[in-house]
C-alpha cells in the first residue's frame, strides 16, 4: 500500500539531493548506485536507461530502497522502500529533463532517445530523520 510523502521527505526529493537507489541482483544480493530523483505527487521518478542493471533488475523485481541526504546539511536525510509500479518509455526525456535542470540547470546533455525508461516507485515505507549534530568536519 502506498505511503503518503511528509512535507520534510517532499523537501528533500525536491532538492538537488543525489539519492542511492538500492536493487537485487538476480542471486538477491543488493545493487546500489546514485542517482538524480524526481517526483510525481507521492511517486518518486528515476529515469535510465532499459539496459541498465537497475532497470533489469528492477523488470526482474520491482523491490526499491533509496536513501537521500540533504546536500546542505547531511544531518537530515530519509530511508525509503518501495517498489516500481510504472515503466513509462521516455524518448523524448519529458521526463529526464525536468530532473536534470533541477541538478544541472540543463537539458539532459545525452540526447540519445532509444532506450530510455522513467521507473516510477511507490513508496511503501518512509523514515525521515533530523539528527542533532551540525556538519564541522576539521579543515
Amino acid at each position: 500500500m502506498p505511503e503518503p510523502l511528509s512535507a520534510e521527505i517532499k523537501q528533500l526529493l525536491d532538492s538537488p539531493n543525489f539519492a542511492h537507489l538500492s536493487t537485487l541482483m538476480p542471486d538477491g544480493s543488493p545493487q546500489n548506485a546514485p542517482v538524480w530523483v524526481g517526483r510525481e505527487g507521492d511517486r518518486i521518478v528515476v529515469c535510465t536507461g532499459e539496459k541498465s542493471l537497475k532497470a533489469r533488475n528492477t523488470r526482474r523485481d520491482p523491490r526499491v530502497a533509496l536513501s537521500i541526504v540533504d546536500f546542505d546539511d547531511p544531518y537530515r536525510e530519509v530511508q525509503i522502500r518501495g517498489r516500481v509500479v510504472e515503466r513509462r518509455p521516455d524518448p523524448a526525456l519529458t521526463a529526464m529533463d525536468p530532473i536534470s535542470r533541477k541538478y544541472t540547470g540543463k537539458p539532459f546533455p545525452m540526447r540519445d532517445p532509444e532506450g530510455r525508461v522513467a521507473l516510477l516507485i511507490d513508496v511503501e515505507k518512509a523514515r525521515y530523520a533530523k539528527l542533532p549534530f551540525e556538519h564541522t568536519p576539521p579543515k
